[in-house]
C-alpha cells in the first residue's frame, strides 16, 4: 500500500479541486494499490492529525467546484518554528504525523507561504512535492500558477461593468484589484478591461501624473476615467518610507485602502467626481475558467506522475506551455515581481495606459 497525503494550504482560489482531481486521477489509473489521505484545514490538519480517507469518488465532479474539498487555513511561516502556548512544536507534529501514518510523501498544494513550508518539510527528510496555487501569479520558478487566470476573468469583468456607469455619470472609477506585493493581476485585468490608468505595487506612482491623465481624457471630451489599482500599490512619497514607517503611515490612516485615499486626493486636487469599487474576495470565488480547469488538470497530472516515479523536493511549474519541475529550494522564500521594463508594460503604455511615472 502506497500513502499518499494531501492538503491545500493559504487562501483558496478557483481551480484547487480541479488540480487535486488531476493528481489523484493519475494515482489511481497508475498505481494497483495507493491510499490518499487528505488533511483538513492545510498544515493544521498535519499538525494535529486531522485528516480523512479519500475515495476515488471523493475526486469526481469537483472539476468545476471552486475552494477546495478538504478545507485551508494560513499558517505564517516565520511562525512554524514558534512554539504555541499549547507547546505544540509545529514542526515536530507535522513530522510525527507523516511518520505515525506511514506516508510515502505530501503533496502540497498552495502559495508563497505554503512553498517555504513544503522546503521545510522536504529539508527535514519528508518527501514532499508541491503545486504553485494563487490568484497573484507570483510564484517563482513558473511562468503561470493555477487560480490566476480565472481572478483575472472576474476583476476584468468588474472593470467592464464599470464602463457604462462612468460614462453615464462622467466620473473617475478606482477598481481596487487584490494584490499586495505584486501587480500581475492587476495588470492583465488592467489592460483586458480598458483600464485608462494602472497602479502596481511596482512601480510607485507620482500623483501629478495620475491627476495628468485624467485630465489629458478630460480634453480630450472622455467623460470618465477608469484606474485599475493593485491594493499594494503606493505613491513615490511611501516608497521612500522604511517598512515600519509605511506600516505606522497605514494603520494610523482614515482610509480603509489606497485606493480611497486616492480617490480623495484626486477629489481635492482636480474636484472631480471619484467612486471605489473593490472586488475583494469575489476574485477567489466562483468556479475555476476553461483556461485554470486545463493547466491545473496539466499540473495535477503532472505531479502525480513525480509520486509515480517517488521524484521527491520539487514542485511542478510552467515554463512556457511545457510543465517542467523545480527544486523546492530554488522557490522558497522567492517572489515574482512585474519587471516595470517588461515587454507588457512597454505595450500599455505605447496604447496610451499611464501607469503612474511618467
Amino acid at each position: 500500500m502506497r500513502r499518499i497525503g494531501m492538503l491545500t494550504s493559504g487562501g483558496d482560489c478557483q481551480a484547487l479541486n480541479a488540480t487535486m482531481r488531476g493528481v489523484a486521477k493519475v494515482l489511481y489509473n497508475k498505481l494497483d494499490d495507493v491510499e490518499i489521505l487528505g488533511f483538513k484545514d492545510g498544515y493544521r490538519g498535519l499538525m494535529y492529525n486531522d485528516y480523512r480517507v479519500m475515495r476515488p469518488s471523493d475526486f469526481s465532479g469537483i472539476l468545476t467546484v471552486g475552494g477546495t474539498i478538504l478545507g485551508s487555513s494560513r499558517q505564517p511561516f516565520k511562525k512554524m518554528r514558534v512554539i504555541e502556548a499549547d507547546g505544540l512544536d509545529k514542526v515536530a507534529a507535522m513530522k510525527k504525523t507523516y511518520r505515525d501514518l506511514g506516508l510515502e510523501c505530501l503533496v502540497v498544494l498552495g502559495g508563497n507561504g505554503s512553498q517555504k513550508t513544503a522546503n521545510l518539510l522536504s529539508q527535514e527528510g519528508l518527501n514532499v512535492i508541491s503545486l504553485p496555487k494563487t490568484i497573484d501569479n507570483d510564484i517563482f520558478g513558473t511562468d503561470m500558477t493555477f487560480g490566476f487566470q480565472s481572478a483575472v476573468d472576474i476583476a476584468t469583468n468588474a472593470i467592464d461593468c464599470i464602463h457604462t456607469t462612468a460614462a453615464a455619470h462622467g466620473r473617475v472609477f478606482i477598481v481596487e484589484v487584490m494584490g499586495h506585493k505584486v501587480g500581475w493581476l492587476t495588470l492583465h485585468a488592467g489592460v483586458a478591461g480598458g483600464a485608462d490608468i494602472i497602479l502596481l505595487p511596482e512601480i510607485p506612482y507620482d500623483l501629478n501624473c495620475v491627476l495628468a491623465a485624467i485630465e489629458r481624457r478630460h480634453k480630450e471630451g472622455k467623460r470618465f476615467s477608469i484606474l485599475a489599482v493593485a491594493e499594494g500599490a503606493m505613491s513615490k512619497e511611501d516608497a521612500l518610507l522604511g517598512k515600519k514607517e509605511y506600516n505606522k503611515k497605514k494603520s494610523e490612516s482614515p482610509y480603509p485602502s489606497v485606493s480611497y485615499e486616492l480617490g480623495a486626493r484626486i477629489e481635492k486636487e482636480i474636484g472631480r467626481e471619484v467612486r471605489i469599487t473593490v472586488p475583494g474576495h469575489t476574485q477567489r470565488g466562483g468556479s475555476p475558467d476553461p483556461y485554470d480547469r486545463f493547466i491545473s488538470s496539466r499540473l495535477g497530472a503532472a505531479a502525480g506522475r513525480l509520486v509515480v516515479e517517488r521524484q521527491y523536493g520539487r514542485m511542478i511549474a510552467f515554463n512556457g506551455f511545457d510543465v517542467v519541475t523545480v527544486p523546492l529550494s530554488t522557490v522558497a522564500g522567492k517572489l515574482k515581481y512585474v519587471d516595470p521594463k517588461c515587454a507588457a508594460i512597454r505595450e500599455a503604455k505605447d496604447m496610451g495606459i499611464c501607469f503612474g511615472d511618467e
